[in-house]
């Protein structure tokens, strides 16, 4: 016969430090955005978040894909948490599918592309234009 007993039980996902709020050592914490710029960033259009991004992020700028409206931008390997901070205040989501960030400008589309978007309305890279 099973007795119940009188310890309190703590979940196995209480006991885990993200949970808890607390921090490892060796983990630095990311640096704080403001969802309200990156909100506001989220609505700009092409023109607009090229030009922002020449201004605040040179780097960036030369990495960015335009694809139809969008911005996309792609890395070879996983960038630093920095990076991704900077990207995600600047109105960019992470896309698993296609492995790259990417920025509406503007526009919404709450369907999945089933097509590559590259092909049906091209892209360039605006950074290639401004050196030629």
């Amino acid at each position: 016969m099973k007795t119940k007993s009188n310890k309190t039980q703590k979940s196995g996902l209480s006991n885990r430090p993200e949970q808890l709020g607390t921090k490892p050592e060796s983990k630095k914490s990311l640096p704080k955005i403001s969802i309200k710029r990156r909100y506001a960033n989220r609505a700009l259009n092409t023109n607009s978040l090229l030009a922002l991004l020449r201004n605040e992020a040179p780097r960036l700028f030369e990495l960015a894909e335009v694809v139809g409206k969008w911005v996309w931008i792609t890395f070879g390997e996983k960038q630093p948490s920095t990076i991704t901070s900077v990207l995600a205040e600047l109105g960019f989501h992470w896309n698993n599918t296609r492995q790259t960030w990417q920025h509406p400008c503007g526009t919404r589309n709450d369907e999945r592309a089933n097509y590559n978007p590259r092909t049906r309305y091209g892209s360039y890279f605006p950074a290639d234009a401004k050196r030629a």
